[in-house]
């Protein structure tokens, strides 16, 4: 049962000096689920000095407010509220960076996480002298009944494929529950990619020689909400195993860009073949340029960027960039591809040294000007 809205009063009182532990609780649309949490995390972690820290991607539901609410009588509890920027891997980074405390929790606000375990997760990175402690539901003493049939057999799939791949000896590297000493992570902080969801594999392919241990918990029922997973998220899983098994060469964005390309390039096709059917080449190619243009750059807004996702106004300025970058990268293409074919005739080798070029170009000054990332 949670806290009556209104007596965030009953949160336990303000402690004084530097925490041991703060806790980095990603919030997108998660109000009702916030006053119950630190009831919880108050109750699981007594005798213990933490603090939570919510990383709110603007809920529109007011999520922050609330969180902001129970700071008032609690110093325990900080929010930071993202504008113009979403993702839970971004929001992670940030909340982590934040912490004043020696180790750092990182925790879902949906409640399916057991804080309970909170406490032995502490003792065993100390005791143990371990670097961080995964929480599994996938050992002996785990559970992960809660997920039902049809995301369970995904998140065990995805678990296989990633330890497979990576070769990464985690039960559950899906997992988004888990607790590390904050130097480690400082350490490799600007080697993650603020996109996707799963921020734990992630950070353990990053680290070098990181001492793991595991602890196993039962997944427990969402609280109050909806949940955040759909095929976006399985798409950000696979941009990222495709990054890390390139080592690192390539950004989890840019498989995500060459991706809307390829589909824009099929969109410019399909276009093409029907518009021949009633009008010339040159007005054909023209709408069919345009059609696969509007496609590259709303797709790139709801996948490739979606943390930076473009609204109203800005889609306008943000389309018209685009389309002159594009352009540019065009031009970028023919002229390489040509000089290229000009010193030794295989054309496979010019055009797909032009294209890829062209992708570079139209990747690198997109993510600067359009989508101002990093």
């Amino acid at each position: 049962m949670g806290l009556p809205e209104s007596r965030p009063e009953e949160v336990a009182p303000v402690h004084a000096g530097a925490p041991q532990l703060s806790i980095v609780i990603p919030t997108f649309k998660e109000r009702d689920n916030v006053a119950e949490l630190i009831r919880r995390l108050d109750i699981a972690l007594a005798g213990i000095h933490w603090e939570a820290i919510f990383v709110d991607d603007n809920s529109p539901d007011g999520t922050s407010e609330r969180a902001k609410e129970l700071a008032l009588d609690d110093a325990r509890i900080r929010c930071l509220r993202r504008v113009g920027r979403r993702g839970l891997a971004g929001a992670c980074i940030e909340g982590m960076l934040s912490s004043s405390a020696p180790v750092v929790a990182v925790m879902d606000a949906d409640l399916q996480h057991d804080e309970r375990v909170l406490p032995q997760m502490l003792r065993t990175l100390n005791g143990e002298r371990v670097d961080l402690v995964a929480a599994t539901r996938y050992v002996e003493g785990g559970n992960a009944e809660a997920f039902g049939e049809g995301r369970g057999f995904i998140s065990r799939f995805a678990t296989q494929l990633s330890r497979r791949v990576l070769g990464t000896s985690l039960s559950d590297p899906m997992s988004g529950f888990f607790m590390m000493r904050r130097d480690r992570f400082d350490e490799i902080a600007d080697r993650l990619s603020p996109a996707g969801f799963k921020i734990l594999l992630d950070i353990v392919t990053a680290a070098d020689n990181l001492k793991i241990a595991e602890q196993p918990y039962t997944f427990g029922a969402r609280h109050a909400g909806e949940s955040k997973f759909n095929v976006q998220v399985g798409l950000e899983f696979v941009g990222l195993l495709l990054a890390k098994l390139s080592g690192g060469l390539l950004d989890p964005r840019f498989i995500f860009f060459a991706l809307v390309g390829a589909i824009g390039l099929a969109v410019h096709l399909i276009v093409l073949k029907i518009m021949l059917l009633s009008f010339p080449f040159p007005q054909s190619q023209t709408v069919a340029t345009f059609v696969a243009l509007t496609s590259n750059f709303l797709l790139n807004n709801e996948l490739t960027y979606r943390d930076r996702r473009l609204k109203g106004w800005s889609m306008l300025w943000g389309f018209l960039g685009f389309c002159a970058i594009g352009a540019i990268g065009a031009l970028t293409n023919i002229g390489l591809a040509d000089w290229l074919y000009s010193e030794r005739e295989v054309w496979w080798v010019a055009g797909a040294s032009g294209a890829l070029m062209g992708a570079f170009w139209n990747y690198a000054m997109s993510s600067l000007f359009v989508w101002r990332t990093r």
